[in-house]
């Protein structure tokens, strides 16, 4: 298998990879996407299921309707997948690639259930910021216990444990 894309969950606890690219990627706002995966949309990448495999880790796996299932780490919460049952098909989470950058949506899907308050237009005119905790008026580095975007070797462990 030649992989051309990995990824997997915060913890590092399930890790998959893909030997193809995905194609039609893409936003869906249905009101499952939105819970599933706590935002107003689900940024999604469809692969066959031949070009996808699990490199580590069995993720879970909830049923979300009676057309789809979805996998998860049981262990962060971290959503990866969506899939309908039946189909060669398998969408992975584009946040949880290790190059979310490569994999830009080109369409919209479950558009009856977009937020009204959502305009990607108007995302550019918010108040931003880099990431930063600020904690009583001090600005406090930020570590972060979470698996680096790269595959590691099996016994990787986060920082947190091994500092303890």
């Amino acid at each position: 298998m030649t992989v051309l894309l990995t990824g997997g969950c915060q913890c590092g606890g399930v890790r998959y990879a893909l030997s193809a690219m995905p194609e039609n990627a893409h936003f869906c706002h249905c009101r499952m996407c939105q819970k599933a995966v706590g935002g107003p949309f689900a940024a999604l990448a469809p692969v066959r299921l031949v070009d996808f495999a699990w490199t580590r880790g069995t993720p879970d796996m909830f049923a979300s309707s009676s057309v789809a299932y979805r996998h998860y780490c049981r262990e962060c919460g971290t959503p990866l997948t969506f899939g309908y049952h039946h189909k060669p098909w398998i969408d992975v989470t584009i946040g949880s690639l290790d190059q979310p950058e490569r994999v830009p949506p080109v369409r919209q899907y479950g558009i009856e259930s977009r937020l009204s308050w959502y305009d990607p237009e108007g995302l550019d005119r918010l108040p931003a910021q880099a990431t930063e905790v600020t904690i009583e008026g001090r600005t406090v580095p930020v570590v972060s216990y979470q698996h680096p975007d790269h595959d590691t070797p099996a016994d990787w462990i986060p920082a947190r444990v091994r500092n303890n």
